[in-house]
């Protein structure tokens, strides 16, 4: 049996996403996009108010509308709270409102239009309550507590390892300084969605945008109070999730109460005030760090105090403190750390997962403090990466096994990409509008065994009767191209073409259990069991074949949709032959084998120490800005981030959400702030919610780094995350290079950029 690689094998060449052709042709069907017979419209009514008793609700007028079937408040609401750790949030609002958007009434009628008309006619009489608003205002130990019986700590993380007292007083230099970051909004295409019906046998069915089917799945059942196997949860297309799909939404939920009560499809679809109201951004956290290093740039001891506000309800934002407070601890080699980590609630909107998972936050506070504290040394900053940067077969202090890093190579490949050097050494302008050029490093997980004791991933491949393949799985594509890497596998193990891949909708009947797309696990984790699954299909055409052909496994190939003798290829039989042979015949049934992987990762302990992850992926960016000091407008003329892939199976894929990674970090940096008024979002829109257009980005470069992890699919491991986490800090660093100014609170806008330049000419005038 030849070993070699196939020519037909795309692996390791840019491939269009196998949906590529339906989403431009517009056939792609999303959640929004369904329509069944006798389906119903459902809309939400939300608070007004951040805080508020709800003394009456009125539905008289609303239930009396014609074409209104349901109208149901807190009351028709499941007494089961829902929520990801903490259970502790209703589906409709009992008896309080806890932020502004919270669903209080939810509707279901024969046309959005009378819907909406229903909602307006909804009476409903608040008594508005004090809000608490900050974390210094939840922190007081006069506050009152947002969920009664209890104070406003969500979370805490406390941990330390070595002496950090000791580290400290090593060192040459110590620095100490406050970082604030804040939410940013997932901002997909499609808002969240969700349609619902009953099927013939009365289970619940949910066709529904989202990243993890089976946690819906089970968040719904056990909030609704059905058995599990009595609802039914079918990924739809899904337009861009980043964090902001995998169960946080309460949208999945409503629309099945109402297709519960009304006994008829329900369609639930969010507008984009709606969405930015209900889904989860981004933690917002305030950060101050202690750093201590030696003359040449070695840290000896890290200190850590971090403030994080979840919002009204907990959520993943606990996770996501979690992450900011000992991830990137991980990255170097540094024997002293100590870490706390508060996490408050107040009476804003939910917080929760984003793309980088809380590790966008730290690594703007760790990667600004390394440079300013190189400067201070007289260092590179480039130079401290590199001698505290872990190497491959280290064990860092939290017990993570470093199988493979490209850090280096990234750290070299960005900064010799943008002219670091000498850049760096120009003479700085003095005109109006100054450069400066900055760079940044990150880490991150491929996987993560944090949310239960399995990591892993299973894949069943069905071989149907004209040799084309069903690749059946749990794990989702929301548009990061999960569906063209398990093809690109299972077509290679097969030496089949990439077209006689089909990749079924995840779909919690017929899918094996899955975690879902997060912790960019699918490429370690899917990819790992695509492999198993079709090594195994491999065996039982070759099985097959033998007895067809009278010759032993050792003297056939597989090749080409055939099975030949290798010495004698006349004698062949094709995969579809094979396939209809298995069926009809005396012990047949079909060609149909799984495939499951599961990572030798360990849970972490009571003290957060264990290898929770099967490979960690790394990436580098360096960015040139022009900062106006007129305007106080910063921007981006060019960036280049390295990306460390492991193997990168799809270039081209990769490259791209690369691409909307650093968009996204330039996004969050310079122009993405969601304002609030008294608790109320005053910028819920496209409009005047500013994100990074084509015209605030400069034309993006990239490049990928191949470390070949050892425990990777042919070495592969997640990509593309990491490539957000280094952006805030690359700009940020490249600000103060180029007006001497350091902007330690995000977003750096104009306003925040010429305060600093007053402050800092009104010192040089103090010192004159």
């Amino acid at each position: 049996m030849t070993s070699a690689l196939s020519s037909r094998s795309t692996l390791g060449m840019d491939t269009p996403q196998v949906t590529a052709k339906a989403k431009v042709l517009g056939r792609a069907i999303y959640a929004g996009d369904l329509k069944l017979a006798g389906m119903l419209h459902g809309k939400v009514l939300r608070s007004p108010y951040p805080h508020a008793r709800i003394a009456r609700i009125d539905t008289t007028e609303a239930r009396a509308l014609p074409g209104v079937k349901a109208v149901l408040t807190g009351e028709d609401a499941p007494a089961n709270l829902w929520g990801a750790h903490h259970k502790e949030r209703a589906v409709l609002a009992k008896g309080v409102v806890r932020y502004c958007g919270e669903e209080v009434a939810a509707v279901a009628a024969v046309s959005e239009e009378i819907a909406r008309d229903a909602l307006d006619l909804i009476r409903v009489e608040y008594e508005e309550l004090p809000a608490i608003l900050t974390p210094e205002e939840a922190m007081d130990e006069e506050a009152f507590g947002i969920h009664p019986g209890r104070n406003n700590v969500a979370q805490h993380i406390q941990f330390e390892r070595g002496d950090v007292e000791a580290g400290f007083a090593a060192a040459d230099l110590i620095h100490e300084a406050t970082y604030t970051t804040h939410s940013q909004y997932p901002g997909y295409m499609e808002p969240m969605a969700t349609v619902a019906s009953l099927d013939p046998d009365g289970r619940l069915v949910l066709y529904t945008s989202t990243q993890a089917v089976n946690l819906v799945r089970m968040q719904v059942a056990m909030t609704l109070g059905l058995p599990i196997s009595r609802v039914r949860v079918i990924q739809a297309a899904t337009g861009g999730g980043f964090g902001g799909k995998i169960v946080e939404d309460d949208n999945q939920l409503l629309a099945g109460l109402l297709a519960l009560h009304t006994r008829r499809p329900v369609r639930l679809v969010n507008n984009r005030l709606e969405d930015f109201q209900a889904a989860c951004a981004s933690v917002p956290e305030r950060i101050t760090l202690k750093l201590g290093m030696l003359k040449d740039g070695s840290i000896v001891a890290k200190q850590v105090r971090i403030i994080a506000e979840c919002g009204a309800y907990a959520g993943l934002a606990g996770d996501v403190m979690h992450v900011s407070a000992m991830r990137s601890d991980n990255m170097h080699r540094n024997p002293n750390v100590r870490s706390e980590a508060t996490l408050y609630y107040t009476n804003n909107p939910p917080r929760g997962a984003f793309r980088g998972f809380g590790g966008t936050q730290m690594q703007f506070a760790l990667n600004s403090h390394i440079h300013t504290m190189a400067e201070k040394l007289g260092l590179d900053p480039v130079q401290v990466h590199k001698i505290n940067a872990l190497k491959a077969g280290d064990v860092s202090i939290h017990g993570w096994h470093i199988g493979s890093t490209g850090l280096l190579e990234c750290i070299d490949m960005a900064t010799e990409a943008i002219g670091w050097a000498s850049k760096r050494q120009r003479v700085k302008a003095s005109g109006i509008k100054r450069r400066g050029v900055g760079m940044a490093a990150a880490m991150h997980v491929s996987g993560n065994r944090t949310i239960g004791n399995w990591d892993g991933s299973t894949l069943v491949i069905k071989i149907n009767e004209d040799g084309r393949v069903f690749l059946i799985s749990g794990e989702c594509d929301m548009g990061q191209g999960a569906s063209t890497m398990l093809s690109q596998i299972v077509a290679h193990e097969l030496d089949l073409p990439l077209a006689d891949i089909h990749v079924l909708a995840p779909d919690t009947d017929v899918a094996p259990v899955a975690v879902g797309t997060l912790a960019s696990r699918v490429t370690m984790s899917g990819g790992n069991a695509a492999i198993i699954a079709a090594r195994k299909a491999r065996q039982e055409l070759l099985s097959l074949a033998a007895e067809r052909l009278g010759a032993s496994h050792d003297a056939l190939t597989l090749k080409g949709g055939a099975v030949y003798v290798s010495a004698e290829p006349e004698r062949r039989s094709t995969v579809a032959e094979l396939a209809r042979q298995h069926i009809w015949r005396h012990g047949g049934g079909g060609i149909q084998v799984a495939g499951t992987w599961d990572p030798k990762t360990v849970m972490h302990d009571d003290k957060l120490y264990g290898n929770i992850a099967a490979a960690y992926s790394y990436a580098a960016q360096a960015v040139e800005v022009e900062v106006d000091i007129e305007t106080g407008q910063v921007s981006v003329i060019d960036s280049y981030v390295a990306d460390d892939c492991g193997k990168a199976l799809n270039p081209t894929a990769i490259h791209g959400q690369t691409n909307g990674a650093t968009v996204q970090a330039i996004g969050w940096t310079l122009y993405e702030q969601l304002h609030y008024e008294g608790g109320r979002l005053a910028n819920g829109n496209f409009a005047d919610y500013n994100m990074a257009t084509a015209d605030a980005v400069p034309m993006l470069r990239g490049g990928l780094v191949e470390s070949n992890d050892p425990n990777g699919p042919y070495g592969a491991k997640g990509a593309s995350e990491t490539a957000i986490l280094p952006g805030a800090p690359a700009i940020a660093n490249a600000v103060y290079d180029a007006i001497g100014v350091r902007i330690t609170d995000l977003p750096i806008t104009p306003e925040k950029v010429l305060a600093a330049l007053r402050d800092k000419q009104r010192q040089g005038a103090s010192h004159a």
